[in-house]
């Protein structure tokens, strides 16, 4: 039984007003700047929405969570303000820097569908009990391959799924991109009992709660009424 639903992504970047149309480009969605002057990048859904957030801190080390996108062309992301990292390949993708300097990787395509977001990539030290942790907690069914590195489709997200590739080095810092989860009440104890933190609970500036996972990944989780 699901204990959460995927619901978005949320982006920390230090220069909004750059990083709004670089992200609105390379994934083909919508702007939507709110009252508060938060910027959103909106899709056909719910799901397909990206929470940009201005951060003080900059890039400073290998992002362990990163997005992969469907491209017709490194250069056309070239073009919109990225650059290829060296030195990461051979792969069958490009290894690219957005414009603060987080990493995302490019798959170039033939045909690209309108929503270009392909999977959500995350490192993991233990990457086979991370992913069957979030696929327990999202429904589904993980893909482990013999490198360990564990795969699963988020149940109503418009993206392929989650990647959990294993790496030896232990997470540092927070995470410049966590997703966001709906949970039904009492949801946060039950994602507690299963291995969860409570990192800051609803107060008078946000109304949802900030959790880890039991490898410490950010991510939010914000209580409906179904």
């Amino acid at each position: 039984m699901a204990l959460a639903r995927y619901k978005d992504l949320c982006v920390d970047v230090v220069d909004e007003a750059m990083m709004t149309p670089f992200w609105a480009q390379v994934l083909g969605v919508d702007v939507r700047v709110h009252d508060d002057g938060d910027a959103q990048l909106v899709g056909p859904t719910p799901q397909h929405g990206v929470w940009l957030n201005a951060v003080p801190e900059p890039h400073t080390v290998k992002q362990r969570v990163h997005l992969d996108v469907h491209a017709l062309s490194v250069g056309g992301v070239a073009a919109l303000g990225a650059s290829v990292l060296p030195d990461w390949g051979p792969f069958a993708w490009t290894v690219m820097a957005d414009p603060e300097g987080g990493e995302l990787c490019v798959f170039e395509r033939d045909e690209v569908p309108m929503y270009r977001l392909y999977e959500i990539g995350i490192d993991a030290v233990d990457a086979e009990a991370i992913g069957r942790w979030w696929a327990g907690v999202l429904g589904t069914e993980a893909v482990v391959d013999d490198d360990h590195d564990t795969s699963f489709a988020v149940p109503g997200a418009p993206f392929d799924g989650f990647v959990f590739g294993a790496v030896a080095e232990p997470k540092t810092i927070k995470n410049r991109i966590h997703w966001d989860v709906d949970v039904a009440p009492g949801g946060i104890e039950a994602l507690a009992a299963a291995g969860a933190s409570v990192l800051r609970r609803p107060d008078e500036q946000i109304s949802w709660t900030v959790m880890t996972d039991p490898e410490g990944n950010e991510f939010c989780a914000f209580v409906t009424g179904d």
